[in-house]
């Protein structure tokens, strides 16, 4: 199985951005360099388990857009169920909607940690500058929007997480292939997807406890839908890696109802 290579990072900044992330992604690079110039960009590392901020603060807002270079991913934990809500890969962003700025403000939630699940590289982009882009830039005004519909999308496949296993874990799946498709990042050349998705992010997600999350995956991997691959090509980190092979044959999983699924022996 191929997994996914650690990302290369440019020497100039500002490529990090025009080559490997969704709102920079193939923008002219004189517009970007306008808006944005590489002292801005702040790189920084960000360790598992310690949190990064807490949105949705009242009254209280982010300085940076925290761009994902590699590693992660990034979650946000709800209370006091600690439901993992969002995802965020290489490629993606996250704290747009914790910026205090006029595009976009489409909503605003309750407080929930934001953490780095596993390392995580990122960039840390000024508010300034991404008011500054916006102004400029139709293109990048409608990436940020989406942005936005992502994350709304993301929780609306959740809370199609019925009790019933299979279908619950297909959700999750179905949500990241959504937004991962959307932002670019994937599918692979060969129309599969690769996610390091640690069972502990499953179980959260869709509100199973681990073992049945071990036997819905067991049962996918039987099924052809999946494949499970705990090595890695870090050589300082391991992955959790699920391949999903049949996104279709996930699809009918995820619209499935009680008694439906063939393989699942729990009725």
């Amino acid at each position: 199985m191929t997994k996914r290579a650690k990302r290369s990072t440019p020497s100039d900044p500002l490529s990090w951005l025009t080559q490997g992330n969704f709102l920079f992604k193939g923008l002219d690079p004189s517009l970007v360099m306008a808006c944005l110039s590489p002292e801005q960009v702040i790189r920084e590392k960000l360790f598992s388990n310690r949190p990064i901020y807490t949105a949705f603060r009242p009254g209280s807002s982010l300085e940076y857009l925290y761009v994902v270079l590699d590693g992660g991913p990034v979650i946000t934990r709800s209370a006091p169920l600690d439901r993992v809500v969002s995802l965020t890969y290489p490629g993606g962003c996250f704290g747009m909607r914790n910026l205090d700025i006029g595009y976009g403000q489409v909503c605003r939630a309750f407080p929930s940690l934001v953490e780095a699940y596993k390392t995580t590289d990122v960039a840390k982009i000024p508010v300034q500058t991404i008011q500054h882009l916006l102004d400029t830039s139709q293109e990048a005004r409608d990436r940020y929007g989406l942005l936005f519909e992502l994350r709304e999308k993301f929780q609306y496949h959740l809370l199609n997480c019925s009790t019933y296993p299979p279908q619950a874990v297909a959700a999750l799946l179905r949500a990241l292939i959504y937004q991962e498709r959307s932002l670019g990042n994937q599918p692979g050349s060969d129309g599969t997807y690769l996610f390091d998705l640690p069972i502990d992010i499953i179980a959260r997600a869709s509100q199973l406890n681990h073992r049945t999350v071990e036997q819905v995956l067991k049962g996918m991997g039987q099924a052809k839908l999946i494949k499970i691959d705990k090595s890695s090509d870090k050589s300082s980190e391991g992955g959790d890696w699920v391949h999903v092979i049949d996104p279709e044959g996930l699809k009918e999983v995820y619209g499935s109802t009680r008694d439906k699924v063939s393989w699942w022996p729990l009725r």
